[in-house]
């Protein structure tokens, strides 16, 4: 195995700034052109982006590090399609999701300081949350154990999901403020929401009497020589170098898709790959916090059942290939971000992309292969903690249908082919003939092996949900007359609005005054899927109806479960 020292020999003389001159271990020692010697990694890792690397298309740009020195920078892809500007090593991205790592560091630093203690209910600094009955703690906020309802997914609801209007902490406070329950019961689920961290951006202000930025930029990014990192809390102010983010859409032309909101905490870091090395290399040296900040920072949140969580100050505890690593993914808006840290071997990558769908988790792993070597076990496909196995098509059709989420109701559908399972059309390949495995550390595992007779029961477990029990239960086919009894309104006073269910011919829809229209399928008994379009091509939405009825069998409301909200009534409308 090359240790983590013939590893930084090999790769000291491999720092390079493309599609721009190399840059060589530092950027002092640049040299003024570059020769044809690049070593076999570089043109490796130009492979790995090279559906980036033109000047028609976003792209990405990504870092690499052995033992906190960088040892790999290089960029691809346009960072302005408009004036036809390139990305660099120092065009700023968004990092989604990888920013709740900065603003957890931002809270553990204050309960380091005995300021707060993460053990504190979060009505102390929130008395606009209400009073549920039982105490959420900030360290629930940050393990995602609060209960707590994602405001954006409520906006959503409502008409206005994000990147449609621009949010503020305003928003978020108002919609997490008049919820009348919480998904579940605190420390009895791990659910990703983006509220808590919210929140937690909000408490740093409280707190402190100061901005987030300027709490950051002192205790952290100066610190840490983070030089282009800053919080994105005013989307209307001018950042030097910002790349612009883009999708490409149906017609196959790229369009922006930037995030004009003034929310942060959740995501809005702007920064660099090389500036997320220099964060996550502080989480081995505890330069920055000391020793009890690391070990806050990786202390893994456990629920009230006493089982431990991967979730921890906001990185995740996982394996890649038979290495332990510590990650998390981001993406908002056009942004993706990911960033891995592999303990036992230095390695650290960052990937940071201003294009929709450009899986930077993926990439970055194939980057981390390359500086892993022999540590990865090649038997060991990326996403998975074992080598597949195959199973037969009749093992996985007997596993194919509907199943029903048994807390929050919501609707999954498995289907079979290939070798493998697609659940909500999510691709999960067998490690064994009950566990399935895919991307974003999807697990489904049945309680017992597939039979001919009588689907068994799943868990699922993912990134952003842990440990669904999955039911499976009969398809339902309601006719005409059924289908008018679910035609009327609704009122959600917790979104604040009214859907109308009415029927196009024979098919149930539901609208709303934003011309928000789903077309509703039939799941299992009173329980329809959304879709997205009416008379487009259709697409899921993600949201579950479930109808209630009283005694007498009528239709009295229904309760919506869409990802990271769980049962949210409607109630009829006379």
């Amino acid at each position: 195995m090359l240790g983590a020292s013939g590893l930084r020999a090999r790769w000291l003389t491999a720092l390079v700034l493309g599609p721009l001159p190399f840059v060589w271990g530092c950027a002092s020692e640049a040299p003024d052109s570059v020769g044809s010697g690049a070593p076999a990694e570089i043109a490796a890792v130009d492979t790995i982006f090279a559906r980036f690397d033109g000047a028609e298309t976003p792209g990405c740009a990504v870092a690499a590090s052995v033992d906190g020195e960088e040892v790999l920078a290089r960029a691809f892809g346009q960072s302005t399609l408009e004036f036809d500007v390139p990305n660099t090593t120092t065009t700023v991205f968004e990092a989604g999701s990888v920013s709740k790592q900065l603003v957890s560091a931002a809270t553990v630093l204050l309960a380091v300081d005995d300021r707060i203690s993460l053990d504190d209910d979060i009505r102390d600094y929130f008395p606009e949350i209400p009073d549920y009955g039982e105490v959420i703690t900030v360290r629930d906020l940050i393990n995602h154990t609060s209960g707590l309802r994602d405001w954006g997914v409520i906006a959503g609801i409502h008409g206005w999901q994000r990147t449609t209007r621009r949010h503020t902490h305003t928003h978020t406070l108002d919609i997490a403020g008049r919820q009348s329950v919480l998904n579940y019961p605190p420390g009895q689920f791990y659910s990703y929401t983006n509220t808590g961290y919210n929140l937690l951006a909000v408490l740093v202000e409280r707190v402190t009497g100061r901005s987030l930025d300027d709490f950051s930029r002192e205790r952290i990014f100066e610190p840490l020589g983070m030089t282009q990192t800053e919080w994105r809390d005013d989307y209307t102010e001018i950042v030097p170098d910002r790349a612009t983010a883009y999708r490409r859409t149906a017609d196959g032309a790229f369009h922006q898709l930037m995030p004009f909101e003034d929310i942060y905490g959740n995501g809005g870091l702007l920064t660099t790959p090389s500036d997320l090395l220099r964060f996550t290399h502080n989480l081995e040296t505890a330069e920055v916090g000391g020793p009890l900040f690391v070990e806050e920072m990786h202390r893994q949140g456990v629920l009230d059942s006493g089982r431990q969580i991967k979730y921890a100050g906001a990185v995740i505890h996982g394996e890649h290939r038979g290495v332990r690593e510590v990650h998390h993914a981001g993406a908002t808006a056009g942004y993706g971000a990911f960033l891995t840290r592999f303990p036992e071997e230095g390695v650290a990558v960052a990937v940071m992309c201003n294009v929709a769908g450009a899986n930077p988790r993926g990439l970055a792993h194939e980057v981390a292969d390359l500086l892993l070597g022999d540590a990865i076990d090649d038997a060991v496909p990326a996403g998975m903690s074992g080598p597949p196995v195959g199973l037969g098509a009749d093992e996985l059709e007997s596993l194919a249908g509907g199943y029903r989420d048994a807390y929050s109701g919501g609707f999954w559908e498995i289907e079979a082919g290939d070798g493998r399972l697609l659940l909500n059309g999510v691709p999960l390949r067998p490690v064994s003939d009950t566990r399935f495995e895919g991307p974003s550390d999807y697990v489904l595992e049945f309680e017992s092996p597939p039979a001919e007779e009588g689907r068994p029961v799943g868990m699922l477990y993912s990134q952003v949900l842990d440990r669904a029990t999955l039911e499976p239960v009969e398809l339902s086919e309601p006719g005409p007359a059924r289908l008018r009894e679910y035609v009327g309104t609704y009122r959600s006073d917790d979104a604040e609005v009214t859907y109308r269910i009415e029927l196009d011919g024979e098919q149930l829809v539901s609208r709303q005054r934003y011309d928000v229209n789903m077309a509703l399928r039939p799941a299992y008994e009173d329980a329809f899927t959304g879709w997205s379009a009416i008379t487009e091509t259709p697409a899921r939405s993600g949201s579950t109806f479930i109808f209630r009825r009283d005694a007498a069998g009528r239709v009295t409301g229904f309760s919506m479960s869409r990802g990271r909200v769980w049962n949210l009534r409607f109630e009829r409308v006379p």
